[in-house]
């Protein structure tokens, strides 16, 4: 009895040391944790720290980076996009006492054609690269940079046909420069609606054929006639407007002989648009699709587009083409969208809502299946006469 109660304190003993042996284990694997977490939390820290010293750097030196993006470029493309200071400092105007020039965000993501581009003699001849010019522009790089060259001149240029004869007559072959086209004359130009082959508006430039009937009649579907839907304002209220996509501006010679003054925007695809534009003594601008429209909002009284705004055109940027021109529309001025092509699928899914979201009020509206491929392609025109509401 007396054996038992030595022990019981002994077991006990050896119990509690056994307990602060396996605690003393657990404090040192935490202690080891712990260490572990320090060293993460640090090293977490220290990327931290990297990765805000480089946010402010890329804040702090937004011009450093900038000159940095075209360190590949030459002499003549650095001097050409800037920076350049100001003369008189900093303008409270800009809030800046430099400026840059403006050029698409996209030039610099084709440097080496960029490069190719701006190389050149200063003050002399200006390489004759329309072609791979607007291929530039196609890619996003719009608008190019200036260039301190000069163009080619026709030879044998002679003084343009007066107004307004010139609406419709041919201009002879010495207005402009052929080099880029695969035609050599308007001969050739007026022939090929003739003959097989793909082109962009193929018979634009022959003027006494469909060119002569375009916007003269109204069939009551597809085909507006011009009369009719500038009647849908109050007369003489329709003055200025644009077309974009004009091909070789027939809407404009259309509206000039109604007193309204058209600005269309063409690119020389395999043909002399903008130049041919001018010859009939209208307003042409080299500009795509994409671009930023340079007209003030609430100014145009009518924008006009055939063919050109199409399901071609990524949704996205569709619909901020759609949202420019209303904002280059005056309250009541009118959106002539016309022959717009597009799938079955896409008609009441994507370009009507679209359309309505964009705010624009339906003044007239028809669709047409196009059969020409056949009606398994399930392909449709839509024509719209739409309005910039009064408020």
């Amino acid at each position: 009895m007396i054996l038992f109660q030595i022990l019981l304190p002994s077991c006990m003993i050896n119990a509690t040391m056994k307990q602060l042996e396996t605690s003393r284990s657990q404090i040192l694997v935490l202690h080891q944790q712990l260490k572990s977490t320090n060293q993460l939390v640090k090293e977490l820290l220290a990327q931290l720290n990297i990765l805000n010293q480089s946010i402010n750097r890329t804040t702090d030196s937004t011009l450093l980076n900038f000159n940095d993006l075209l360190d590949d470029l030459s002499n003549e493309a650095k001097l050409a996009l800037g920076p350049h200071k100001l003369p008189l400092g900093y303008s409270p105007k800009s809030g800046t006492d430099e400026v840059y020039a403006s050029v698409g965000g996209g030039c610099l993501s084709y440097k080496e054609d960029l490069a190719q581009y701006m190389t050149y003699r200063v003050g002399k001849e200006c390489p004759v690269d329309d072609v791979y010019a607007q291929r530039l522009m196609l890619k996003g790089c719009e608008p190019l940079p200036r260039r301190r060259c000069h163009p080619k001149a026709p030879v044998g240029y002679v003084e343009p046909t007066p107004l307004l004869k010139s609406l419709w007559s041919t201009p002879p072959d010495t207005s402009i420069i052929w080099d880029p086209y695969t035609c050599k004359n308007y001969t050739c130009l007026i022939e090929r609606r003739k003959f097989p082959g793909s082109y962009d508006c193929k018979d634009c430039f022959d003027l006494q054929f469909r060119e002569k009937k375009r916007w003269q009649y109204d069939n009551g579907g597809l085909d507006f006639g011009m009369d009719q839907v500038m009647a849908t304002r109050p007369k003489g209220t329709i003055r200025i407007g644009l077309d974009i996509g004009g091909g070789a501006g027939t809407f404009a010679a259309r509206m000039k002989e109604r007193n309204v003054t058209i600005v269309t925007t063409s690119m020389n695809l395999d043909g002399p648009f903008n130049s041919f534009i001018a010859s009939r003594g209208l307003i042409s601008m080299h500009v795509g699709v994409f671009q930023r429209l340079p007209f003030f909002e609430n100014t145009l009284d009518i924008v006009h587009s055939m063919h050109i705004l199409n399901n071609w055109i990524p949704d996205t940027m569709l619909e901020f083409t759609l949202y420019d021109i209303y904002r280059v529309l005056r309250p009541g001025g009118l959106f002539w969208l016309d022959h717009f092509f597009c799938l079955g699928s896409q008609l009441n899914v994507t370009d009507v809502p679209m359309l309505e979201h964009v705010g624009f009020k339906k003044l007239r509206w028809n669709a047409g299946m196009k059969f020409d491929q056949g009606i398994d392609k399930n392909e449709w025109y839509f024509s719209a006469l739409l309005e910039k509401p009064m408020s």
